[in-house]
C-alpha cells in the first residue's frame, strides 16, 4: 500500500508531523504516529533511574508507560483486531490476580528491554492495521467482539488508540519534567 500524504516533515524533536490535507486512513495514522513519536521523544535517553521516576502520589512511571502501552498495542491490534492469541509476554501472565501487571513488572526491566518490547509491538501494529485496510479499510470490524456481539471497527481502534496515547503522553509529559526538566508539548 502506498503512503500517499503520509507525514514526511519532523518537527523539532523528530516526529513526523501529521498530513494537512489527505484523506482519512491517512490522518488517523499520521496522528497515532506523531503520539507514538511523542511518546519515545519523553523516554529517550533516559536511564532505568529515569524509566522508573514517579511524580507525587502516582505509582505511574515512564518504563511503566512503554509496558503499558506495548501491551495496548498488542491487545488492540494483534489480539483484537486479527484475532491472534496474546504473544509472550502477555501469553503467561494471571491478568485476575494483576490487573496492571505491565505496569508493575516494568521496574524489573531493562530501559532496552522496553523500549524493544515496544518498537515490537509497534511493529506488529502497523503490519496488522496494514492488512486490515487491505482486506475491508476502516470499517473493518474486529475479529474478537464483545461479549454481545458487537466488535469495533479498525476506525473505532485508531481513534481509542490515538487518545490512549493522548493521555498518557500527559502523564509522560509531568514524569520527564521531573526527572531531568525537559518540557515541550
Amino acid at each position: 500500500m502506498e503512503d500517499e500524504g503520509a507525514a514526511t516533515d519532523l518537527d523539532e524533536h523528530g516526529r513526523p508531523e501529521p498530513p494537512l490535507a489527505t484523506g482519512e486512513t491517512e490522518t488517523l495514522l499520521g496522528f497515532l504516529d506523531y503520539q507514538r513519536a511523542t511518546l519515545a521523544w519523553k523516554c529517550a535517553g533516559l536511564d532505568a533511574d529515569g524509566l522508573r521516576a514517579t511524580v507525587g502520589a502516582s505509582s505511574m512511571t515512564l518504563g511503566g508507560m512503554l509496558k503499558h502501552l506495548a501491551y495496548v498495542e498488542d491487545d488492540w491490534f494483534s489480539r483484537w483486531l486479527c484475532g491472534r492469541d496474546r504473544p509472550p509476554p502477555w501469553d503467561t501472565v494471571d491478568w485476575k490476580a494483576d490487573p496492571d501487571w505491565e505496569w508493575h513488572s516494568a521496574a524489573d526491566d531493562t530501559p532496552d528491554q522496553l523500549r524493544i518490547l515496544w518498537q515490537e509491538a509497534v511493529t506488529r501494529s502497523r503490519s496488522g492495521v496494514a492488512a486490515a485496510l487491505a482486506d475491508g479499510g476502516l470499517e473493518q470490524p474486529a475479529r474478537r467482539s464483545w461479549p454481545d456481539g458487537r466488535a469495533p471497527s479498525l476506525r473505532w481502534i485508531l481513534v481509542h488508540m490515538i487518545e490512549e496515547y493522548a493521555r498518557h503522553n500527559g502523564h509522560a509529559d509531568l514524569i520527564r519534567e521531573s526527572v531531568d526538566g525537559l518540557t515541550g508539548e
